[in-house]
């Protein structure tokens, strides 16, 4: 008999953009609120790569990546991407921005050997979880440094955005190795 085992130790990452700083930090507060401390956040980029935000978001989008300190079961990741929508249809209903939906939260599990984010799109290469959300593998992590897909969207592939990452999941590996060397 085969004995099953737990999923893949994960680092909760949300993915954050809007044209406006003030929603930017709202939904970092809120999310901090919702997921605890804050292991590290990417500096904000110009999220330039696609036009296809512009008719909800408008144009001169800023991206941060924020990266949660606590360990998560990935099993949470669809109950996550449910709750991140609710905080956009909050902030879109409060009306303290002209656009249609001036915030976009994206979030995604890191783990030692990939990135995965969600979304509620299906593709070939996505993976039914359930309510509505699939995962897709972003980025694989090999030989020290994370890799692309053909899939992988613009930004992901950015070395700035991969080096970021890079960095978290060394982060994650150190929190990782700790624990095993404190349960012994």
């Amino acid at each position: 008999m085969v004995k099953s085992r737990q999923s893949d130790v994960s680092r909760l990452v949300v993915a954050a953009f809007s044209r406006h700083q003030l929603a930017l930090d709202w939904a970092q507060e809120q999310l901090s609120h919702i997921y605890g401390p804050i292991e590290r956040v990417s500096p904000d980029y110009d999220f330039d790569h696609t036009a296809y935000y512009a008719s909800t978001m408008g144009l001169g989008l800023k991206k941060r990546l924020i990266v949660f300190a606590e360990l998560i079961a990935f099993e949470a990741l669809p109950e996550i991407k449910n709750r991140t929508m609710g905080l956009e249809f909050e902030l879109a209903a409060s009306r303290r921005f002209a656009e249609l939906r001036p915030l976009n939260l994206d979030p995604g599990m890191l783990q030692l050997g990939k990135f995965l984010l969600a979304t509620t799109k299906d593709q070939a290469h996505r993976i039914y979880l359930r309510h509505g959300v699939y995962a897709e593998v972003t980025l694989r992590f090999q030989a020290n440094e994370f890799h692309v897909w053909p899939w992988t969207y613009a930004d992901y592939r950015e070395p700035a955005v991969r080096t970021f990452l890079t960095e978290a999941r060394q982060a994650l590996h150190n929190t990782i190795q700790l624990r095993r060397r404190q349960r012994c």
